[in-house]
C-alpha cells in the first residue's frame, strides 16, 4: 500500500466523489478510479459504496481512513521535523491535556521557551485520560497531561507541584447544595454522573467504598463541560475537580468531598521516544519550572 495511493483515498473521502477528488488532485478520473480498485483489490474489501452523485465508505472504509489520517499526519510531522532540522529551532510541539488549571504550568513553560524560539508552535487537544494516552501511543503527540494511569513501562513521566480537588457539581437548588462537604453516604442513593475513567478500585469507588453496580450511574462525559450541562438540566451529581467550571452566577455550584480526595497531575511521553528539537527545549523548559 503506497503512501500516495492513501493520499488519493484520502481526497475522494473528503471530496465524496471520484470528479472532484480528481480536480482536486490534478489527474483523469480513470486513472484515480483505476488506482482505487487496486487499493480494494489488495485489501480485499470493498472500500466505497459509489453512488450517482455522491460516494459513501463501508465500514472497512471508514476503518482505513482513520489509519490514513493517522499516517499521513505522523508522516507531516517527521518531514517538517526533518526539514527543519537546519534552521534557527523552529517547529511544533504537540500535546494532549485533560481539563485542569495545570495546564497553566504548560502555558508558563510555553511562554518561556517563546522568548527564545519565538518560531515554535503549540497545539494543545483537549481530552480524557483515555484520549491522551491513545494519542501518545500512537506517535500524534509528544507530551500528555494525565491524572494517574501511569505505565512506567511505556511513558516516562514528571509530577507537577500542584493536586487537583475532587468534589461535587450540582444544582444550587439541590437538596446536597445545603452542605458544605459531601460524605459517600449523600451519594448512595443518588443519580451519579462520572467520567468515563471511573473503574471499580480506582480511587473514586475507594472514596465512595461501593463498587459500580451498587450506584445509580445516570451518565458518563469524557469532558467535564459536557457533563455540566447534564448536571444544570437535573439529570445527576457529577464527580469533577475544582476550578474546570466556573460556577460563578450561575445555576450550577460545587462541593468538595469529605474526606478530601485530590488527584496527582503528570506529565508523560513516550519512553524511549526520540523527541524532536522542539519537543527536548519545551520538557528541558518545564522540568526548569518545577
Amino acid at each position: 500500500m503506497e503512501f500516495r495511493v492513501l493520499q488519493y483515498f484520502l481526497a475522494v473521502t473528503r471530496e465524496q466523489s471520484i470528479s472532484g477528488a480528481a480536480d482536486a488532485l490534478h489527474l483523469s478520473q480513470p486513472t484515480l478510479s483505476r488506482q482505487l480498485h487496486e487499493l480494494e483489490d489488495e485489501l480485499g474489501k470493498q472500500l466505497f459504496i459509489r453512488g450517482h452523485r455522491k460516494i459513501t465508505l463501508t465500514e472497512e472504509g471508514m476503518i482505513l481512513r482513520k489509519r490514513a489520517e493517522e499516517i499521513t499526519t505522523l508522516m507531516q510531522m517527521a518531514k517538517d521535523e526533518i526539514s527543519l532540522a537546519d534552521r534557527s529551532l523552529s517547529g511544533d510541539v504537540y500535546i494532549g491535556a485533560g481539563e485542569t488549571q495545570a495546564v497553566r504550568y504548560l502555558s508558563c513553560a510555553a511562554k518561556g521557551l517563546q522568548e527564545e524560539y519565538p518560531q515554535i508552535r503549540y497545539h494543545i487537544a483537549s481530552g480524557d485520560t483515555i484520549d491522551v494516552i491513545e494519542h501518545l501511543d500512537r506517535g500524534l503527540i509528544d507530551f500528555g497531561l494525565v491524572f494517574g494511569g501511569l505505565d512506567t513501562s511505556k511513558h516516562e513521566y514528571i509530577t507537577l507541584p500542584v493536586k487537583d480537588t475532587y468534589g461535587i457539581l450540582m444544582r444550587r437548588d439541590s437538596p446536597l447544595a445545603k452542605k458544605t462537604d459531601i460524605e459517600p453516604t449523600d451519594l448512595w442513593d443518588k443519580p451519579i454522573i462520572f467520567n468515563r475513567n471511573t473503574k471499580d478500585g480506582c480511587a473514586l469507588t475507594r472514596w465512595l467504598r461501593k463498587r459500580l453496580f451498587e450506584l445509580n450511574i445516570i451518565s458518563t462525559y469524557n469532558l467535564l463541560y459536557n457533563g455540566s450541562l447534564m448536571v444544570e438540566e437535573g439529570l445527576g451529581y457529577a464527580f469533577a475537580l475544582n476550578g474546570i467550571i466556573n460556577t460563578q452566577g450561575s445555576p450550577l455550584c460545587f462541593r468538595p468531598l469529605s474526606p478530601p480526595l485530590e488527584a496527582e497531575i503528570y506529565v508523560i511521553w513516550k519512553r524511549y521516544q526520540v523527541l524532536s528539537k522542539p519537543a527536548e527545549k519545551f520538557l528541558l523548559k518545564l522540568q526548569g519550572l518545577l
